[in-house]
């Protein structure tokens, strides 16, 4: 077990932003980051744990703790990850296919991607299309929140918007999701928003590696709403405010043949199913809802270590 900083929302400027004004960032039209408001962090140093080590004596999974390391799934697919195109028709199914079989959904819906490296977002690379590569995020946060899951939802059942990776594969008039199935699911089913990250470089991951916050040790009062401003629709994140009961987890030296699955929403979690009025206790009912996360500096990482590069592709998943 060591300790490392992560950046949490500043206590006094969250109180004073929620009384009076918005946490917001904007995306231009490719999904690039061009500017903020409201964001002030402050670094806390929380106890970070070898997840490969608790393998054996208390595994870790997507169910109980909202994320899971799946071991040798596949070789990276030898795809051209900066074409959209490709990534979409040929990753996005092997992704879908990891998926279902880890969660035992009935239906899987790949609708998004991005790649991320320090070195890339520098040299202001792109991928086709015009999306840059993002940097690293090195700031506690969760992807969906309680308005914003059920909304993104409901957006996929619609043609895709310009900022939509599946725009160039669907055009400009069909949907990813049905209309019909998706008001069922909202209204009766249960649906999740699962991530897939992946290291795409040849070389295990050293260099910013992205920790996991255990989401049994999530509290509703560490949650702070931030808008994300993009060309035509407002979505929302959650950052975090610090709270020493979070419980830190990481996994060493991620191989480009191990999958990272990470959950963003799960309808029937405990915050989710409560429609946000559950008690804090109650956030460690099971199934979990979400898990916090974030890219940290590893100061053990060898001076000449090659950089991180990775790619995380979003899920719908229907059960």
């Amino acid at each position: 077990m060591t300790a490392v900083n992560f950046n949490y929302m500043s206590d006094t400027a969250s109180s004073s932003l929620l009384r009076n004004g918005k946490v917001l960032t904007r995306r231009d039209v490719n999904g690039s980051d061009v500017g903020s408001e409201g964001i002030a962090l402050t670094s806390y140093k929380m106890k970070l744990t070898d997840a490969r080590n608790c393998a054996n004596k208390n595994p870790l999974s997507l169910h109980y703790n909202g994320f899971e390391l799946l071991p040798e799934k596949s070789q990276v697919p030898k795809t051209d990850f900066f074409d959209s195109e490709l990534v979409v028709k040929y990753y996005y199914p092997e992704c879908a296919e990891i998926i279902k079989e880890c969660t035992g959904a009935n239906q899987v819906f790949m609708f998004d991607h991005n790649i991320r490296s320090a070195s890339g977002k520098k040299a202001n690379a792109k991928l086709s299309g015009g999306q840059q590569v993002q940097a690293p995020a090195h700031v506690v946060h969760g992807d969906y929140t309680l308005t914003s899951a059920p909304d993104r939802v409901r957006q996929l059942s619609n043609p895709p918007g310009k900022n939509d990776t599946l725009k160039s594969v669907l055009g400009d008039s069909s949907s990813l999701l049905e209309k019909d199935m998706v008001e069922e699911v909202l209204e009766t089913g249960r649906f999740a928003i699962i991530n897939l990250w992946r290291n795409i470089a040849p070389e295990p991951v050293e260099k910013n590696p992205i920790a996991l916050c255990d989401a049994a040790t999530v509290s509703t009062r560490d949650l702070v709403v931030f808008e994300i401003h993009y060309n035509d629709r407002v979505g929302e994140n959650y950052f975090a405010k610090h709270n020493d009961k979070h419980k830190w987890y990481y996994y060493p030296e991620i191989t480009n043949n191990e999958a990272l699955l990470i959950k963003q929403w799960d309808s029937k979690g405990g915050f989710a199913s409560t429609n946000g009025k559950s008690a804090d206790s109650e956030l460690t009912n099971q199934p979990t809802t979400f898990s916090f996360h974030s890219a940290f500096d590893n100061t053990n990482a060898r001076e000449d270590a090659p950089d991180r590069w990775s790619i995380e592709t979003r899920s719908v998943v229907v059960y």
